[in-house]
């Protein structure tokens, strides 16, 4: 659809329970969700950056839980995963690399090729634990381990959503993240998207997903409650420039899978199809595909 010649391309986001700990070991939700990863070529990580969620998902006091531990504790859990998923089988990669002169690479990834692991992304790997691919069978615990991490960072890449930015309690939590994370961290406030997208379909206000501020056209459909909670939005909007929901989408797009789109038309001169649509569709497409 397009807004206000603002272009909103559908793609497909997969939504999934939060985990707990020993998650890898099939604890809680934990297996449902790890198999879901494998669909996955981004991950946005939704945390309560005012420290008011724990670990098991309860409501905690703001500040009393540290987010930065959700954040270690996810990408453990999946690198155990990743792990534990290994080791069955180590042992025939081993021997068909090592003593039937198979390639390391090509072969790991047909082994793995359900979660989705690419051949570069293994190479990364390999260049950035130090393992030897020609040898997988010295290979300590360790650098089995440092190898499922390297896997891990290439494969599966985080964003942090440092969700509840509309709560003061927030602010010190999500400054601390964003120096200390080597991955995207964005201010989100998930409570303010949704205040506005709601008063966008009452005919209350303007506002485009991702847009910097919004104007109220209506002021008959403003109550008391909502006029309190836009302040408390724009404050967000002021402080981190949005709400930080479509942020998040677009530094997966077009940030960590780089994505380009592409707006295909009939009549290059015209940029419209044969009954008169301007830019009628658009693609988001891989760096260097060559159209058919």
């Amino acid at each position: 659809k397009c807004i206000k010649s603002s272009r909103f391309i559908p793609l497909e986001m997969i939504d999934v329970a939060g985990l707990v700990p020993k998650a890898h070991e099939g604890r809680g939700l934990g297996n449902q969700f790890l198999d879901e990863l494998r669909r996955a070529k981004v991950l946005i990580h939704v945390v309560d950056a005012s420290g008011g969620t724990d670990e098991e998902g309860n409501l905690v006091a703001p500040k009393s839980h540290d987010p930065y531990h959700d954040v270690r504790f996810l990408e453990e859990e999946i690198e155990l995963w990743f792990l534990n998923i290994f080791k069955r089988s180590w042992d025939k990669i081993a021997r068909k690399v090592q003593y039937e002169g198979m390639d390391f690479i090509r072969y790991f990834d047909e082994m793995y090729s359900g979660i989705g692991f690419m051949g570069a992304e293994i190479s990364h790997a390999i260049q950035e634990s130090g393992v030897n691919p020609e040898k997988p069978k010295d290979w300590s615990s360790d650098e089995l381990a440092g190898f499922a991490r390297s896997l891990r960072l290439s494969s599966k890449p985080i964003i942090i959503a440092a969700n509840k930015a509309d709560v003061e309690a927030a602010r010190e939590n999500i400054e601390g993240m964003q120096k200390e994370l080597s991955m995207p961290v964005v201010p989100t406030s998930s409570m303010g998207e949704y205040v506005l997208r709601q008063l966008v379909e009452e005919g209350a206000i303007e506002y485009i997903p991702g847009d910097t501020d919004f104007k109220i056209i209506d002021k008959s459909k403003i109550n008391r409650k909502h006029e309190k909670a836009l302040e408390i939005i724009r404050e967000v909007l002021d402080r981190y420039g949005s709400t930080g929901v479509q942020e998040c989408i677009n530094t997966a797009v077009f940030e960590i899978l780089r994505k380009v789109v592409v707006y295909p038309v009939e009549d290059e001169s015209k940029y419209a199809d044969k009954d008169g649509n301007i830019l009628p569709d658009a693609y988001l497409m891989n760096p260097g595909s060559t159209p058919r």
